[in-house]
């Protein structure tokens, strides 16, 4: 299990906060699921029923959703999850395919609304701090361009660098790949964000990574 703390700048900086892990073991992200691909036309479905004539102000309506554009709103930026649930729900985009351990999350996160990145552990080299950007911190971004982050922000770093950044996303060493078999995934929830609802985004990952990989084990939930 990985050493994981969060500094006294991060919780100084965004008192409030909650973070959420749960990393995973034995999982096999090498094929394709046709089970986890059925269970994303059932949230597609359930998702566009549930918001059936919803207009952005709607979504902006939601506890989880609100407390999330406020976050990004201190920063000139507009909620990603938001843009994919209007994409899903509105235009009727479906869920995209990238991996199976990619996608549970991605499942979960337009469902619950929290904001959840996924690395392979064997990629990140302790000690793994969840902390706040400064002044001249700068992550490489997962295509490879190196990003100036504005101070603030919640990040993740690890002994390499920064990790994982909510507004920038994550780096371009430590995402899960086709050959992961350790998986970290961790939620980032700014004040306003009820604890269920973290509860409930890392619970319903573990569901649906079931569906491919049931053998796995659980390292860490908290």
């Amino acid at each position: 299990m990985l050493v994981i703390s969060a500094t006294d700048e991060w919780r100084a900086a965004h008192p409030g906060a909650t973070l959420g892990f749960l990393e995973l073991s034995g999982v096999d992200n090498t094929l394709p699921s046709p089970v986890l691909d059925e269970r994303k036309r059932q949230v597609e479905a359930r998702l566009r029923a549930r918001y059936q004539g919803y207009t952005r102000q709607a979504f902006l309506s939601l506890p989880v959703m609100s407390a999330y554009e406020g976050y990004y709103r201190r920063f000139d930026k507009t909620y990603h999850v938001l843009l994919q649930l209007e994409s899903l729900v509105l235009k009727e985009k479906n869920l995209p395919n990238v991996s199976c351990l990619v996608d549970a999350n991605f499942m979960a996160e337009v469902e619950t609304l929290v904001l959840t990145a996924g690395h392979d552990v064997t990629r990140l080299h302790e000690p793994v701090l969840m902390d706040v950007s400064r002044a001249g911190d700068q992550i490489i971004q997962m295509g490879g361009t190196s990003k100036a982050i504005r101070p603030g922000d919640m990040i993740m770093r690890d002994a390499q660098g920064i990790s994982c950044s909510i507004l920038y996303g994550q780096d371009n060493r430590s995402p899960i790949s086709a050959h992961t078999s350790r998986v970290l995934y961790v939620a980032y929830a700014p004040p306003g964000v009820p604890f269920d609802s973290m509860e409930t985004q890392l619970n319903t990952i573990a569901d649906n990574i079931r569906l491919f990989s049931p053998a796995y084990v659980v390292e860490r939930q908290q």
